[in-house]
């Protein structure tokens, strides 16, 4: 058995066991290796250190283990996975809320912003492109404004 460290194109980052490379080269091949949080098929090795024995016929150091923590069932690194898909689920879903109730101002979100809160346009929700510069400075103005995480949009 051989685990390798492997990573989607979202550069998720997973583990997973196979009985050898030639399996693994056979799974990815045919597509049958998907990624836990996003569900891409299009998967590779991630960069890993090897096990190297210290002298010839000498085992390797072994693999050090951690134990779950106590109060639930799994691992923690399952539940740092499932923690990170839940999030990844409410960035997606955040994403839908804003581009369903908002008007998409590209980059001219300082300037729309500004025409609200100065009442020269009807209040309304938008988003849009800003540089750090205009956000610091829309603050100062008392622009209420929020950076948000705006994931890719995923095919599900």
């Amino acid at each position: 058995m051989i685990l390798f460290e492997l990573k989607c194109a979202s550069d998720h980052r997973f583990e997973a066991w196979f009985r050898d490379g030639a399996a693994y080269d056979a799974q990815a091949a045919a597509g049958t290796i998907a990624c836990p949080l996003c569900g891409d098929t299009q998967v590779g090795k991630a960069p890993m250190a090897p096990r190297i024995a210290k002298r010839r016929g000498e085992p390797a150091e072994p693999v050090k283990t951690v134990a779950a923590p106590e109060g639930g069932p799994g691992n923690a690194n399952e539940k740092a996975v499932a923690l990170q898909a839940e999030v990844l689920r409410h960035l997606g879903e955040l994403r839908r809320a804003v581009e369903e109730n908002c008007d998409y101002v590209g980059d001219r979100l300082a300037e729309e912003a500004r025409r609200i809160h100065y009442g020269e346009t009807d209040p309304r929700g938008i988003y849009g492109e800003a540089s750090a510069e205009d956000v610091a400075e829309l603050k100062e103005e008392g622009v209420t404004i929020h950076r948000i995480p705006w994931l890719p949009r995923t095919n599900s």
